[in-house]
């Protein structure tokens, strides 16, 4: 697996936080897509970006976060639905890209905590894993999915 080491840009993100069981992240993304819809970001505007707060199989269920965002170039005003501005700071991390499946990132998010990051000398930053799902879309079919997996670091 390739590994990168990267400074990741200071990023004006909108988002529709997620609190509650990751079976219903489904219902969240549909909120977040009808939201993207009205106001008016394509699928190809903006970078699509998770911010995976913990691991839904190692956390209560009610406990699992999770924000649903896309990558804006100014504010989002007061919604109905509930999408709110946030900024991905800036700063170093590391990057692995995954293809096929979101199912399936397991395992390429648990090589980096495993066995990556104790063998690289290198410590976390305060801050989710960043996910930026580079293709999306209803027509990307789960093998031709990639996916942009960052850890923050100090």
């Amino acid at each position: 697996m390739q590994v990168d080491l990267i400074d990741f840009p200071e990023t004006l993100i909108a988002v529709l936080e997620h609190h509650g069981p990751e079976r219903l992240t489904f219902q969240s993304s549909m909120k977040f897509i009808e939201w993207r819809k009205e106001y008016g970001i394509k699928p190809d505007q903006g970078k699509t970006y998770g911010l995976h707060y913990n691991d839904h199989r190692s956390v209560p269920p009610e406990d699992y976060r999770l924000d649903i965002c896309v990558s804006v170039t100014k504010p989002v005003p007061p919604n109905v639905y509930g999408v709110i501005n946030k900024v991905i700071p800036a700063g170093r991390c590391v990057k692995v890209r995954h293809l096929g499946s979101r199912h399936d990132m397991s395992s390429s998010v648990g090589w980096l905590f495993r066995d990556w990051l104790p063998a690289s000398g290198e410590k976390l930053r305060d801050y989710p894993a960043i996910y930026h799902y580079v293709n999306v879309g209803p027509g990307v079919k789960d093998n031709d999915m990639i996916t942009d997996i960052y850890l923050p670091l100090k």
